[in-house]
């Protein structure tokens, strides 16, 4: 073979492919240019509705014995995490609640977050910087579903957090949702895809299917499902049925949709937001040491799902850390709750477990929660130029 003509054939084949490449939309361009993910997979666990130190990290009062005993001599504790405020300005102090924390969790960024509508305990958030999962699908060639966040049945404002208004981010790069939420929308419209039902009951389910995919404004024509999510809720249905009487509740919910979704989804990077502590808001205090416990228990399976898995084994980084603390507060007969932005409500912890990070080691200089996305973007391989804090140095070895 001639190989000044095989040269020049092969020139005129790049230049060609750039010319093509070219006249391709932005977005489209960068699809084609992204590369195949090969760093570990992350499961960041929201050690959700809010825990206080004692109750986990001090072994003589732990709710949590598994995670303190277990998994933290397997990796890196940061025993003094904090969520700091913004400035000097009251009308700037930061709200130590769930959806605050879940998005300084997912933006490494501290904004003072309102509800799109001021509604009334309603946490619509919008993110002025990208998530994780935007932040991931943007560097590399990964489906929604590889991206992925598994929400309680009861907070479904979060349901929407997968996803920021930011510029050349947004809704084509956002992570999926798992939850109840998806699974009744996917049940409605099939049902409304029969035949079967009467004209009565088809206007009712119609309103309400309207009705729910009305809550957030951004997802226009409603919400979409994939091949691999319709095949996933098809296997839920097939296992646990349609009339949501036979599926677990609560957190342990959230840990068999985990399970379900590394067996068949296989996502790279998942959130997982545990919440049963806060149910020590129906006024009693055993709800918040019960839902610790539970928690503890929905960690120790997704950790052995973990070591379970070909696709997970050796090969998957566990970040473990509270949406938020609680109040301290001994003059109300439920002393932790977490309106009241006390001190101990903006003191959390983190835990970082997997390959590559230090085994054993307990780090008690002053860390802060918005370094959590920094962390997983530099674990993961991925720029996250918008965040606020800087990596957490001693899980990346």
């Amino acid at each position: 073979m001639d190989k000044s003509i095989s040269r020049r054939g092969f020139v005129k084949g790049v230049a060609g492919s750039a010319a093509a490449l070219a006249l391709l939309p932005q977005r489209l361009r960068g699809e084609l240019l992204k590369s195949a993910y090969t760093s570990p997979n992350v499961v960041l666990v929201r050690f959700g509705g809010g825990v206080r130190r004692q109750e986990v990290l001090q072994a003589s009062t732990t709710w949590a014995p598994y995670f303190l005993k277990e998994l933290a001599p397997q990796g890196t504790l940061y025993s003094r995490m904090e969520i700091s405020e913004m400035g000097g300005d009251p009308a700037e102090k930061l709200d130590t609640s769930h959806s605050q924390g879940t998005m300084f969790l997912l933006t490494g960024k501290y904004e003072k977050h309102r509800d799109i509508e001021d509604g009334f305990l309603a946490s619509r958030f919008e993110s002025s910087v990208p998530t994780l999962f935007e932040y991931l699908r943007t560097a590399y060639d990964l489906a929604p579903h590889e991206a992925l966040l598994i929400n309680g049945e009861d907070r479904t404002d979060e349901e929407f957090y997968t996803f920021s208004n930011m510029h050349q981010f947004g809704y084509d790069v956002r992570g999926e949702a798992l939850s109840l939420y998806r699974f009744k929308v996917w049940k409605l419209r099939r049902e409304l895809a029969g035949t079967g039902l009467d004209e009565k009951t088809r206007r009712q389910k119609a309103q309400e299917l309207a009705k729910m995919e009305s809550i957030d404004y951004r997802i226009k024509g409603g919400l979409e499902y994939a091949p691999a999510m319709e095949r996933f809720w098809e296997s839920w249905a097939d296992y646990y049925g349609r009339d949501g009487f036979r599926n677990p509740r609560g957190d342990q919910l959230l840990a068999e949709l985990t399970v379900r979704a590394m067996e068949q989804l296989q996502p790279r990077l998942t959130m997982v937001n545990f919440q049963d502590s806060d149910y020590v808001h129906w006024g009693n205090p055993s709800h918040y040491t019960r839902g610790i416990a539970i928690i503890d228990g929905c960690i120790r399976r997704l950790v052995e799902a973990s070591q379970r898995l070909d696709a997970y084994r050796d090969n998957t980084v566990f970040v473990i850390v509270p949406d938020c603390g609680r109040d301290d507060n001994k003059l109300v007969r439920v002393p932790y709750q977490h309106h009241f932005n006390s001190r101990s409500s903006h003191e959390i912890f983190c835990l970082v477990m997997g390959p590559g990070v230090p085994k054993g080691r307990v780090v008690d200089r002053l860390v802060n929660q918005v370094q959590v996305a920094a962390t997983i973007g530099g674990i993961m391989r991925m720029p996250t130029a918008h965040t606020e804090g800087e990596a957490l140095k001693e899980a990346l070895g």
